[in-house]
């Protein structure tokens, strides 16, 4: 038998409590079950207090961010990457710029360490960081920077970015530093800085011949990005990119991404990609047409990124005489009902505009005239300007009386000369019995002033009479002109159909935006014909000549708005934006003004007083500034971009994103 002290109680063995359920009432068992199970609870709740308590979540390395894009990359490199959508999103990600946008589209350093802005915005000085380095280990250094801006200055290249540095000179300081001085100052200059940089060493012994062919060498993507290529694979052709792999740079500063890889997969439409995420092969990807968005599976998280980005008809008055008229351009305005736009078409991702200068982007004031829809003012100024319904109702036409421009102007006399002599003998010849001679010498004679006589006596009522006179005067005035004028050079009446075609690139979107103005503009009495061509067709032979009444285009901003490539009147021709060949001195000054102005509540002032004066003329219906949605999986994290200036931006904090998290002691 096992002695205790006196006094003690001792714990039960485990053979007694075996024995409880036998000699424990059931009452007793209940309460003994329900310490048990409060035990266990206060226990798990007090280590679960003091884990939250002592630790944090963080986010993780690894994973691997599988991207869906619509069509094909082809010049991987940021020479030519402008061109394409594929090629700009991959560039983002391998190549670096001295600047680079942040998550809400500010500019700050990339390459950068810091930077000096002297001689008012004349020079610009760059200091780059320590221990840049290329993802092939060679240095990065200021002959780099140098090699890249005057490769794309050079027009051997045909770089489309070479308009961006038109009168900038890059020089080298030291192999750390660079400067850049330019010819006027241009506010939006650390925003061009954005521009990627290219390796020297790579590229320097490649020719300009070769260099876009080069580009399909996958042993040329060198860059100093957050990732490097990884490895490609092609179609069962090899004509198209299956994927693209790149993985985290670990020499990126400030430092390496937490996201192991990120693998591009290349669709040919949207459908296609849309089916992929549906069988899980993708986790993200971007869309900025909106049909058929309720396919995307929900699991997806998606956010709005908003880009200074907006479309509008663009009306060119020297292919349309009606669109000549200030007032057929504004009544334009007030027949297109932009919200019905943005609510069928955009399916309400994005908002509508009626200024260029997108104030709602830009915290600029909204415009003081008011284009909002209003089809009965349309059809006042339609009425006013003479087109009224035809007798089908359908549209409107105007009758315009027209005469030759081969009128009699001047007195003439015996003893004149000229071209206006040889026509007056020309329509007197008309009348043998009144100038029989009919001689048409261009000197006013004798038989010209006898001619001249028996026709104002022919038409004294309308001649002389008015004048008091009974016989002729031989000499061509006033009333003398009027009847010449009436018999030789009779006027004419034609009809002016009230008719616009609009022209637009054939892809889905813009063709229903299309379709709609025509519903909107035909409801007014305007007939509308649309026209639509494949993007080269349009870019070549349409939009560089200026060959269009009426373009249905967009036009892209930076976040630093720059509107001289768009409405000043010296960019009316290719490669100048203007597309509706707009012309205003007052506002060309301003836009002048803006262009140099690095104070920026003074460059709004300019761009607000602009745009009265731009909205007055009407020379484009502005229409809308849709949103982006990207697409994502749940558990990525860290993306802050709001504001994005192509579709490219969306990756700007790349480097910031983690799918993985781990929990560590503080």
């Amino acid at each position: 038998m096992t002695k205790h002290k006196k006094g003690s109680i001792p714990f039960p063995s485990w053979f007694q409590w075996k024995q409880f359920s036998k000699v424990s009432s059931k009452r007793e068992k209940i309460t003994l079950g329900l310490l048990i199970l409060v035990a266990v609870i206060s226990s798990t709740f007090l280590i679960f207090q003091y884990q939250q308590n002592n630790t944090i979540v963080q986010p993780a390395a690894g994973g691997t961010l599988r991207e869906g894009i619509v069509g094909q990359a082809h010049f991987l490199n940021p020479i030519y990457s402008s061109l394409n959508d594929p090629d700009r999103d991959i560039v983002e990600l391998i190549f670096s710029g001295l600047m680079k946008y942040g998550a809400d589209g500010e500019i700050i350093p990339d390459l950068t360490q810091s930077y000096e802005i002297k001689e008012e915005g004349r020079i610009y000085e760059f200091t780059l960081k320590d221990n840049l380095y290329w993802h092939d280990h060679v240095a990065l250094t200021s002959d780099d920077i140098i090699f890249t801006i005057e490769t794309i200055q050079n027009p051997d290249y045909k770089s489309p970015s070479q308009a961006s540095w038109f009168n900038v000179k890059a020089e080298k300081i030291s192999s750390q530093k660079v400067r850049f001085i330019l010819t006027i100052p241009y506010p939006n200059f650390l925003e061009t800085m954005t521009t990627k940089i290219i390796p020297l060493h790579v590229w320097k012994d490649i020719s300009a011949k070769s260099f876009p062919l080069a580009i399909s060498s996958t042993q040329l993507l060198i860059g100093s990005g957050p990732f490097q290529f990884k490895d490609i694979q092609l179609s069962s052709n090899r004509q198209n990119i299956n994927s693209l792999n790149l993985e985290a740079n670990p020499r990126y500063l400030p430092s390496k991404p937490l996201i192991s890889q990120i693998s591009f997969r290349f669709f040919d439409n949207k459908s296609d990609l849309i089916e992929a995420a549906q069988r899980g092969e993708i986790d993200s990807f971007l869309v900025s047409d909106f049909q058929n968005i309720d396919k995307i599976p929900p699991a997806l998280s998606s956010k709005i990124m908003e880009m200074p980005r907006y479309f509008a008809v663009f009306l060119n008055p020297n292919k349309s005489n009606l669109l000549i008229q200030t007032g057929v351009r504004e009544a334009l305005n007030y027949a297109t009902n932009r919200e019905e736009i943005v609510e069928n078409v955009l399916e309400g991702y994005g908002q509508a505009v009626y200024s260029p200068i997108l104030p709602n982007f830009y915290n600029f004031a909204e415009p003081e005239k008011d284009y909002s829809y209003q089809p009965e003012k349309a059809e006042e100024i339609f009425n006013q300007l003479g087109f009224e319904l035809s007798d089908q109702g359908q549209f409107r036409e105007k009758v315009i009386i027209s005469t030759s421009d081969q009128v009699f102007k001047s007195n003439l006399q015996q003893g004149s000369q000229g071209q206006e002599v040889r026509e007056l003998q020309k329509c007197l010849a008309q009348f043998p019995l009144l100038y029989p001679g009919a001689k048409e010498t261009g000197h006013f004679g004798a038989e010209t002033k006898e001619g001249v006589i028996n026709f104002q006596e022919k038409y004294s009522s309308d001649i002389l009479e008015p004048w008091g006179f009974s016989r002729g005067t031989g000499m061509v005035g006033k009333t003398t002109r009027e009847k010449l004028n009436e018999i030789c050079f009779p006027q004419s009446e034609k009809t002016q159909l009230l008719k616009i075609t609009l022209t637009t690139i054939d892809q889905p979107e813009l063709i229903e935006v299309a379709r709609l103005l025509k519903k909107q503009w035909e409801e007014v009495g305007i007939k509308t014909e649309i026209d639509t061509e494949p993007t080269s067709v349009l870019e070549t032979e349409i939009i560089n000549p200026r060959n269009y009444e009426a373009l249905l285009f967009g036009e892209m901003l930076g976040m630093m708005p720059d509107l001289v490539p768009f409405w000043h009147s010296s960019k009316q021709r290719q490669p100048g934006l203007n597309l509706a060949l707009y012309q205003n001195e007052k506002a060309d000054k301003l836009l002048e003004k803006a262009h140099q102005t690095l104070e920026s509540e003074q460059r709004q002032k300019e761009y607000e007083a602009f745009q009265e004066i731009l909205l007055e003329d009407a020379p484009a219906v502005f229409l809308y500034r849709p949103s982006s949605l990207y697409f994502f999986p749940s558990n990525l994290k860290g993306n802050k971009v709001t504001k994005i200036t192509d579709p490219s931006k969306r990756f700007a904090t790349i480097d910031q994103w983690y799918l993985r998290t781990k929990i560590v002691w503080r």
